[in-house]
C-alpha cells in the first residue's frame, strides 16, 4: 500500500481502446485471452513444495468509509482522490505481509541499506501499508520514535510502544516539520505517485541535515534472460498493461525504467546517492536455494491476491469486463506454474543523504 495523489479521473469502463482491439505498446486486446483454451493441469506447480507461510492479518478499521469495486474494498475518497490501484482488504493485506518477508530476504535479512546511525532518533515510513516494516524497525531500534503513514487504517493495534500510525497522503503537503527525521523510508509506491520530484522535495525538507532517505521500488515488467517469457504471453502483457494504465492515470509504473528515484533525489538536493539493483525470481525456478526461496515467496505473494492487483487497473482504467479479467488471470496462473519459464522482475533500492548544515529546502546542496 502506498500513497495516492491528485490526478485525472480514470476513464469510464470500456472507454479504453485496448479493451476490444490491439492497443498501444503491444498490449493484446482482452478478447485475445477469452479466445484461448486453458489446460487446468497444475501438476507442474512450483508451489507444491512450499511450506505454509504465516502472515499477519491486519485489523480492519471503520473510521473511514471505503469504496467497493466488484466486492473488494478500496481506500476512502475522504483521504485520497480514490484512485489508488490495490484493495485494502484482508486478502490484499496478507499478500503485502508475504511481500514484506520477501523484501527482507532480498536484503539478506536487513530492513534497509542506508548507513543510518545506531542512535537514530526519529524515523518515518511512508506508505507503511500493514505496518510490518515499521513494526520490525521499531523493535530493532527501541529508542527511536517511529511513525508509519498510509492512506488506510489497516495496521494492527498491538504495536511496539515507540511506534505510532497516522493516516496521511504523502503525495500532498506533508504535515511534518522541517528537519524532523533522521531516516525517511519508502517502499513500493510505484503507480501511486503523480509527481515523484515533489515527493522527494517534501522528504528533503523534512529530513534532518545528515539524515538519510531510502526508497525501495520494483518494476512491473516480468522478464527472462533466456527468452522463456515470450512476447504476447500473460507475463509479457502484465507490465505493458500497468505501463499504459499508469500513463492514463498520470501515475507512472516506470519508476525503474525512467530512473525516477535517483533523478528525483538528486534534484531535491540529496547527495551520496547509492543505487542497488537486483533481479528477483518470480517463481521457484532457480537452482540456488536462496534465490529459489525468494522466487517461491514472490509467487506466493502474487498468487495470494492476483485479482486484487489487476482489478482496478484492468477494469476501471483499461475497460476490461470481469469475465475477461478472470480468463486472463487463469492464463497467468498457468504460466506461473510452468517450470520452463524462468521469469524475474527488477528491484531497485536508492538511498541518499541530506547534506550536513542544509536546513532549508530552498538551499542548493553542495556536492560532497
Amino acid at each position: 500500500m502506498g500513497a495516492a495523489g491528485d490526478g485525472p479521473s480514470p476513464p469510464a469502463p470500456g472507454s479504453s481502446p485496448t479493451a476490444k482491439t490491439g492497443g498501444p505498446s503491444g498490449i493484446l486486446p482482452a478478447s485475445h485471452w477469452t479466445a484461448q483454451t486453458i489446460d487446468d493441469d497444475d501438476n507442474d506447480s512450483s508451489l507444491g513444495d512450499v511450506d505454509n507461510v504465516s502472515s499477519t492479518a491486519s485489523l480492519s478499521s471503520s473510521i473511514l468509509e471505503y469504496r467497493t469495486i466488484n466486492g473488494r474494498t478500496f481506500h476512502s475518497d475522504r483521504v485520497t482522490d480514490g484512485q489508488y490501484w490495490t484493495p485494502n482488504d484482508e486478502r490484499q493485506n496478507e499478500s503485502m505481509d508475504i511481500n514484506h518477508h520477501l523484501l527482507t530476504l532480498v536484503l539478506d535479512g536487513k530492513l534497509f541499506l542506508a548507513p543510518i546511525k545506531d542512535d537514530v532518533q526519529k524515523v518515518i515510513d511512508i506508505g507503511t501499508g500493514t505496518g510490518m516494516w515499521a513494526i520490525d524497525f521499531a523493535d530493532q531500534f527501541p529508542n527511536a520514535n517511529v511513525i508509519g503513514t498510509d492512506i488506510s487504517p489497516i495496521q494492527p493495534s498491538w504495536v511496539p510502544p515507540n511506534l505510532q500510525f497516522q493516516i496521511d497522503d504523502a503525495t500532498k503537503e506533508w504535515t511534518s516539520r522541517d528537519n524532523e527525521f533522521d531516516f525517511i523510508h519508502m517502499r513500493y509506491l510505484f503507480g501511486s505517485v503523480a509527481d515523484w520530484a515533489a515527493l522527494y522535495r517534501q522528504a528533503f525538507r523534512c529530513c534532518k541535515p545528515g539524515g538519510w532517505i531510502e526508497d525501495f521500488e520494483a518494476s512491473t515488467v516480468m522478464s527472462s534472460d533466456d527468452g522463456s517469457v515470450k512476447e504476447g504471453s500473460p507475463m509479457n502483457q502484465w507490465g505493458k498493461v500497468f505501463f499504459e494504465g499508469g500513463r492514463k492515470l498520470g501515475r507512472p509504473f516506470t519508476v525503474l525504467e525512467d530512473d525516477l528515484q535517483r533523478k528525483g533525489m538528486e534534484a531535491a538536493g540529496f547527495v551520496n546517492i547509492n543505487v542497488w539493483d537486483f533481479k528477483c525470481p518470480l517463481t521457484g525456478w532457480p537452482k540456488d536455494k536462496k534465490l529459489q526461496e525468494m522466487g517461491l515467496y514472490s509467487q506466493l505473494a502474487l498468487e495470494q491476491d492476483v485479482e486484487g492487483y489487476v482489478l482496478y487497473m484492468w477494469s476501471q482504467v483499461m475497460g476490461w469486463s470481469n469475465d475477461e479479467i478472470h480468463v486472463y488471470i487463469a492464463h497467468l496462473r498457468k504460466q506461473l506454474r510452468d517450470k520452463n519459464v524462468h521469469a524475474f522482475f527488477r528491484m531497485r533500492v536508492v538511498y541518499a543523504q541530506k547534506p550536513e548544515g542544509k536546513s532549508d529546502e530552498g538551499e542548493t546542496a553542495a556536492a560532497s
